[in-house]
């Protein structure tokens, strides 16, 4: 144990660039390989942590006073092999099957490998050192602006929404719209939304945030307030046979659950909404209904047709959405390592030809027939004749 602390020790006086722990002590160790990476953002530097198991990779930042102890830990119980690249030097540390300590040192230029470990800083919508007080509120943001290290995936994951929406919004100069958020629930998203279209991209906007707990609503409404946003609001109320008699040119729903999604979609459609954003949840219908002679291969194991079921889903509300005019796209809103509810559903009025209109009904009919689905959207349409 003394020579594992004393060579750690020696590593870890220098600084680390990067380093590579590997070789598991028993086949219960949970990962195969663990890497520290040292990163820079806005000057602020800190260690992220991959963690590699056979088929997924876990993330975590720390700061640089942990990574010490971080490599203690895993040394200790777990690993018996390490190699660290400091600027110059190159650390080769080993364990034994009889429990003997090895260090190896070479010493070497390795600036370029720091080059490429820190990364250029992003050109983030939601910058460093913004006072964005719903970030705060969240615990990303500290007083001063400055991402929290371990919240730096959130931030990422916040920003991520941000530019998908604005990759939109940016297409028209709007001075004015009118955004409707389903089920917005208490999360501060709809809050740091509303920050940037107003205070980044300088429009004019009425948000109404919608859900169904009173308690929830009142929160929102208070902490709206206390932020002076004065053209956010919230209601409470059902997605199903919501009403509002007023243009509207935005809808969001983010993770709206099993059918209710398709009631947000529908209500967009009828509104003849410009922008739809919807991150949808919890898609049951589809694995409830599924049924199949000539493809039952995907309906013979539990897991595989809950997920073929759930892509489904949303396959058949993207093409519904291009048949009604929507240029419509399927993107992958978060890592699948964070979630599995990963898709997120972008789609704006746009120019379709009829032929591509009617081969995305077609193909919705083709997989209705095929697996006997009675979609809740397509129901919904068929009723109001839009489709």
């Amino acid at each position: 144990m003394e020579e594992l602390i004393k060579a750690i020790d020696e590593i870890t006086q220098q600084e680390i660039i990067k380093l590579v722990i590997s070789n598991k002590k028993s086949k219960d160790v949970e990962y195969n390989k663990i890497n520290a990476t040292l990163k820079e953002s806005n000057k602020n530097q800190y260690y992220q942590i991959e963690k590699y198991t056979d088929k997924q990779v876990f993330h975590e930042n720390i700061d640089k006073e942990e990574l010490k102890e971080k490599i203690m830990g895993y040394i200790k119980e777990d690993y018996k092999q390490l190699v660290a690249w400091s600027e110059s030097t190159t650390f080769d540390f080993k364990i034994s099957k009889k429990g003997k300590v090895f260090l190896g040192k070479k010493k070497g230029d390795n600036a370029k490998l720091a080059n490429k470990s820190h990364n250029k800083e992003k050109n983030y919508i939601l910058k460093e050192g913004m006072i964005i007080q719903p970030l705060i509120d969240l615990g990303v943001f500290t007083k001063e602006g400055k991402v929290v290290n371990s919240k730096y995936d959130k931030y990422k994951q916040i920003n991520r929404f941000i530019e998908v929406i604005d990759d939109e919004v940016k297409k028209n100069d709007y001075k004015e719209l009118t955004i409707l958020d389903f089920g917005c629930g208490k999360s501060y998203l709809t809050f740091v939304l509303y920050y940037y279209f107003v205070e980044i991209k300088k429009i004019n906007v009425k948000m109404i945030g919608l859900d169904l707990k009173e308690d929830v609503i009142q929160k929102c409404n208070e902490i709206a307030k206390r932020y002076n946003y004065e053209n956010l609001s919230f209601e409470l109320g059902d997605i199903n046979g919501f009403k509002y008699n007023n243009k509207v040119d935005m809808v969001i729903t983010l993770h709206a659950c099993d059918t209710a999604t398709d009631y947000a979609l529908y209500n967009a459609v009828k509104w003849n909404t410009k922008m739809i954003f919807s991150v949808p949840c919890c898609q049951h219908e589809f694995n409830a209904q599924m049924k199949s002679e000539s493809l039952s291969l995907l309906t013979k194991y539990g897991i595989v047709q809950e997920r073929v079921a759930a892509l489904m889903t949303d396959a058949v509300r993207a093409n519904l959405l291009e048949h009604l005019g929507y240029k419509t796209q399927l993107l992958e809103f978060i890592d699948i390592s964070h979630s599995p509810k990963n898709i997120l559903i972008r789609a704006s009025k746009g120019n379709i030809s009829s032929e591509k209109r009617e081969k995305a009904l077609d193909e919705v009919n083709n997989l209705m027939n095929e697996f006997k689905f009675k979609p809740t959207l397509y129901n919904l349409l068929k009723e109001d004749n839009l489709i």
